[in-house]
């Protein structure tokens, strides 16, 4: 049933598998399980592993033995508490909260590439540059943002501060200053057209069968994971009129119900 057109890569669809179920099992994934779990979204064995390797590379997964001695993969402690973060900013239900968080930094000239690494974490947690320096995100994303800087060793070059805009330019107006609103936009309408379909051949079925159900799962999973990053999640008040984003989190959520406990049947690990 994917009727989504683009193939998604290797190594984005392992991070999310291990987001959505490598996280909680009590030991390794098998690698036998790993490739069984990647055909399923029509990903051959070769791409597997040499999509493991560049996460092994990465610090991401770390090899394993099983209790009964075969060869997987496990999370780092790094990659566990990304994807654990990833996690609560994937379900996360809107807010209306209007609280900033400041992140104000200072990089020396001498270690620009680490200024480069910090603003691009910055922008991938979804923050928007509000002057040279000064980044501004909703301050629920505080938490993440520690963890992250931290992870990278990014935090003694960072100040983080929590607090309300005060002017003098209207914050609906300041936030299409601080963020690319018509892409964001976009990405939500892409994946309105790409997924709406799947939901309603769904909804027209009575079965749901396991690896059926999975598949979609993961693929819909695997594109909805990154939106609420490039979108920082702003008060619906601050937004343009017809925003799609809820309608693209509605989307996700539907397919989300209805088809992750039939999913769930085909992740079963054989050792």
């Amino acid at each position: 049933m994917i009727n989504v057109s683009d193939q998604r890569a290797p190594r984005s669809l392992i991070v999310t598998l291990y987001g959505a179920y490598g996280r909680h099992l009590p030991g390794p994934l098998p690698v036998a399980e790993l490739i069984r779990l990647l055909a399923a979204v029509g990903v051959d064995a070769p791409s597997v592993r040499s999509a493991v390797s560049r996460l092994k590379r990465r610090g991401m997964l770390v090899p394993a033995r099983t209790a009964t001695g075969a060869a997987g993969y496990e999370l780092s402690p790094g990659a566990r508490q990304l994807l654990e973060d990833t996690g609560r900013r994937v379900h996360a239900a809107p807010s209306d909260e209007e609280d900033w968080l400041l992140a104000v930094f200072s990089v020396p000239e001498t270690e620009r590439q680490q200024r480069h690494v910090l603003r691009t974490r910055l922008a991938r947690l979804g923050f928007g540059a509000a002057a040279p320096g000064v980044w501004i995100a909703p301050a629920r994303v505080h938490e993440e943002t520690r963890h992250s800087l931290s992870r990278l060793g990014l935090e003694s070059y960072v100040d983080l501060f929590r607090g309300d805009h005060l002017g003098y330019t209207p914050t609906e107006q300041a936030v299409a200053r601080w963020w690319d609103l018509d892409a964001i936009a976009v990405r939500y309408q892409d994946f309105l057209a790409r997924h709406t379909g799947m939901l309603r051949a769904w909804e027209q079925r009575e079965d749901t069968p396991a690896e059926e159900a999975y598949r979609d799962y993961l693929l819909a999973l695997d594109a909805w994971r990154e939106l609420p990053y490039a979108d920082p999640g702003l008060p619906p008040r601050l937004l343009p009129p017809d925003w799609p984003g809820p309608r693209a989190t509605a989307l996700f959520h539907a397919l989300r119900d209805r088809l992750r406990e039939g999913a769930s049947r085909f992740v079963t690990p054989t050792d």
